[in-house]
């Protein structure tokens, strides 16, 4: 579920790139990710999928905030401009990583889908120690992709820096971010 390439992902892959509090960025991630994710176990999935309201709330949100972001993708892609930016600084203040980072984790709709609605309704059918083992287990996972993703895609900075690599990247964002949108819209039609 925290492997697929999302806007969270994504960000952190940039972040990596530019070396940017790569790992603020990712520690903020998986603070949210346990916290939803502890919380989809321990109930709010159940809660949630109880109200039919909430959940076309939550879906339509992701499937906005999902073609928004491919849209932003796109538009960087046709764009081109990565020469110019590659060669200005793209560092950003803690205060503007710590800010995107929220934005980017808490607005996105899918998120909750994966981790408090998906990995909450797994969790949610399993007892005492193996409830407690599913949810150690999750996090976990959570720890070693949020710091491997933004740790790999800063030693690959140089490589993935490269003009055409960030266009290629922006592409398979805006396709992975419509595919991810389209399949949540098909998701409300059944």
């Amino acid at each position: 579920m925290i492997i697929p390439i999302g806007a969270q992902n994504a960000y952190i892959i940039g972040q990596g790139i530019n070396r940017n509090h790569h790992l603020l960025a990712a520690t903020l991630c998986l603070i949210c990710d346990i916290t939803l994710i502890l919380a989809g176990i321990f109930g709010a999935s159940v809660l949630i999928s109880s109200s039919e309201l909430l959940m076309q709330i939550i879906t339509w949100g992701g499937v906005l905030f999902l073609s928004f972001y491919g849209l932003i993708s796109f538009k960087a892609f046709f764009k081109n401009t990565y020469e110019q930016s590659h060669n200005k600084a793209s560092f950003k203040s803690k205060k503007v990583v710590i800010a995107t980072t929220l934005a980017v984790t808490l607005l996105n709709p899918h998120v909750y889908l994966d981790t408090v609605m998906i990995l909450g309704s797994v969790g949610g059918q399993f007892e005492g120690d193996a409830q407690l083992a599913f949810a150690l287990g999750t996090i976990m996972a959570s720890i070693m992709w949020f710091y491997g993703l933004a740790t790999g895609a800063a030693k690959m900075g140089p490589l993935l820096s490269k003009p055409s690599v960030l266009r290629g990247i922006d592409f398979a964002v805006g396709c992975i971010m419509w595919f991810i949108a389209f399949t949540l819209y098909m998701n409300t039609l059944n």
